[in-house]
């Protein structure tokens, strides 16, 4: 059975992502792409699915690991009564290379004798291949998919109940590499790599990336993790973000809400490129931009909120009937029905963010201020529609007012840019949106009775959205509207010290149960309680998220305050941007710096 969600570490080249647990095993590996079918899927079901897991033979799960300084070079140790060993993981960011899994055996101490159990199931655990041995590889193929396996002399591998096994001895010392290359069955040879080189690259590649950060506030240990995890997320190719590594992984231990997050969001995308911008990184964004006018060229109308990460625009979702799921939680969807709604909050992020790279010093070439002027013209004649909105609910369409002050952001923000830019632009136009807007979610998205904003027009329901108001500039901090609705969502949507995003007798997502506390929400109140002059209780609640976070800095979509453990999909780059931004901000609004103030997760 796989492990808990918080128990799997991420490696990735860029282009792809696997999640290895805290027993050896990588569980999960999607080959060539992100969004392209996984050669493991453990993680939705047992072994049987495919994995890779290289461990002492005696099993059980290690006694330490971490990533190796500003890395995604994962390092495992195990202790054992007859010696310790380490087993160091990475994936080279290929080039022009096929892609790779690297997994360096390592002794320490001693002598441990270990195993390999190799258990590739193409299509998501539904096919096994056809395996043969020439020389030092074991190669296997299965329709257009073949995977190389490179074993070092000496090795003693040999096929066993569907499995590629190799048993070895490590001693002090030794140093027993393995290399998974996969690459299209109909090309005949893979190109060899040399691991210890590849280690030095991968090394140099990302102390050299890391170095540009300047974030030196509090908790940044936590926060440079944070945006190594979301530059892995990246399509180096295309420019373009996953939301997750991983897919169907659930939001409630044994239910149905269970999505597939390998896809790039615009709004996702939109929030990370803010993280990164803020962090330094000037590369991500300009790459993202091009990325975003070339998967949204075309008529505005056809606007998804959702791509994948060649800007493909079809994403079926189907049922994965053959999987068990994650702890017997189905159906296990590949695909995502949200590229079929409409959410209008995507424009306003899409245009802030555009703000924002202005802001930085990337010049806004005429052809991208084209395009907004087109996504602004179809908003000033749709805002007023309903939408399925940041939620993504399937209980139909509503006026979501994080929608409506998200429409209040694309105005505002596209008039400032107009103004700085000096480019052609309706603004008069633009100026008399943004006042509509504003008057329309100050008169039917806020509840006098109650003297807060509500999560949709006509209802009295809270949201953690509609804190927003307050983060975007929608009202100042010190309105009395803005005071009662933050302090509204910290006292009713509080579980076990974290936030909901919703009730969840709310019915606006037409699935039955409940999920875990969204963890960006959390992040989002701290943020407005900084904002509403309450620093102290922020910095709490942001310890109190950092605390959720697993031993190697990760953090899923949500948190489980009764059985502490995390729940959605990992790692989450909404999770990830917020934690991020609201280091930002609370180490501007205290002055902290990373020698006052513990830094990372506990």
């Amino acid at each position: 059975m796989p492990g808990r969600i918080e128990d799997y570490a991420l490696l990735g080249d860029l282009r792809t992502a696997a999640l290895v647990g805290r027993d050896g095993s990588v569980d999960w590996l999607c080959l060539p792409r992100f969004d392209s079918p996984s050669c493991f899927a453990a993680l939705l079901g047992d072994e049987r699915q495919g994995r890779w897991q290289i461990a002492p033979a005696a099993a059980g799960p290690c006694t330490d690991r971490a990533y190796r300084g500003d890395t995604l070079i994962l390092e495992t140790t195990w202790e054992t009564p007859d010696g310790a060993v380490r087993v160091i993981d990475f994936m080279p960011q290929r080039g022009d290379h096929s892609p790779r899994l690297v997994r360096l055996v390592e002794g320490l101490r001693g002598s441990v004798e270990m195993r390999s159990d190799l258990r590739l199931r193409f299509n998501y655990g539904r096919i096994a291949p056809w395996v043969r041995r020439t020389g030092h590889h074991r190669i296997a193929v299965a329709g257009p998919d073949s995977a190389w396996l490179r074993l070092a002399p000496g090795v003693h591998t040999y096929g066993h109940d569907g499995a590629t096994r190799s048993e070895f001895t490590v001693r002090a010392g030794d140093r027993v590499p393995f290399v998974l290359t996969w690459q299209p069955s109909h090309q005949p040879n893979t190109h060899r790599v040399d691991p210890d080189r590849a280690l030095r690259e991968t090394t140099e590649g990302w102390q050299r990336w890391t170095a540009g950060c300047r974030y030196e506030g509090a908790w940044r240990d936590a926060v440079l993790r944070s945006l190594i995890t979301l530059k892995a997320l990246a399509y180096r190719p295309t420019g373009g973000i996953v939301a997750a590594a991983s897919a169907s992984l659930p939001e409630r231990i044994g239910g149905e809400r269970n999505w597939d997050y390998r896809f790039c969001w615009l709004r996702d995308s939109s929030m990370t490129l803010s993280a990164l911008l803020r962090g330094g990184f000037r590369e991500e964004a300009a790459a993202w931009r091009q990325w975003l006018v070339r998967a949204i060229a075309g008529d505005p109308r056809d606007l998804q909120s959702v791509y994948r990460v060649a800007g493909e625009r079809r994403l079926p979702e189907v049922a994965a009937d053959w999987l068990p799921g994650y702890e017997n939680s189905v159906p296990v969807r590949f695909g995502n029905a949200a590229v079929d709604q409409l959410q209008l909050d995507v424009y306003g992020e899409v245009v802030d963010t555009l703000y924002l790279a202005l802001r930085a010093g990337i010049p806004m070439e005429r052809h991208v201020w084209v395009l907004l002027r087109i996504l602004m013209s179809f908003l000033e004649t749709h805002w007023q529609e309903p939408d399925e909105g940041l939620w993504e609910g399937r209980g139909g369409r509503r006026h979501w007012v994080h929608s409506k002050v998200m429409s209040w952001v694309a105005a505002d923000r596209a008039v400032r840019m107009a103004r700085a830019t000096g480019l052609p632009a309706p603004v008069d136009r633009w100026e008399a949106m943004r006042d509509a807007v504003h008057a329309d979610v100050c008169a039917q998205g806020y509840d006098p009775g109650r003297g807060v904003f509500v999560q949709h027009y006509g209802s009295q329901e809270l949201d953690a959205a509609t804190l927003f108001v307050a983060k975007t500039g929608f009202l100042p901090p010190d309105d009395p509207r803005v005071i009662r609705t933050v302090d509204a969502v910290r006292d009713e949507l509080d579980h076990g010290g974290f936030v909901r995003r919703y009730a969840d007798d709310a019915g606006i997502d037409g699935l039955p149960g409940s999920e875990g506390t969204f963890l960006a929400c959390s992040f989002w109140l701290a943020d407005a309680l900084a904002a509403t002059g309450r620093t102290d209780a922020a910095r709490e609640l942001f310890g109190r998220v950092l605390s959720s976070a697993n031993d190697v800095g990760l953090l899923s979509e949500e948190w489980d305050p009764a059985a502490r453990r995390q729940l959605g999909n990992t790692p989450q780059a909404f999770t990830h941007v917020a934690l991020v931004n609201t280091a930002f901000l609370l180490t501007e609004a205290t002055g902290t710096t990373a020698a006052t103030e513990a830094a990372g997760p506990a």
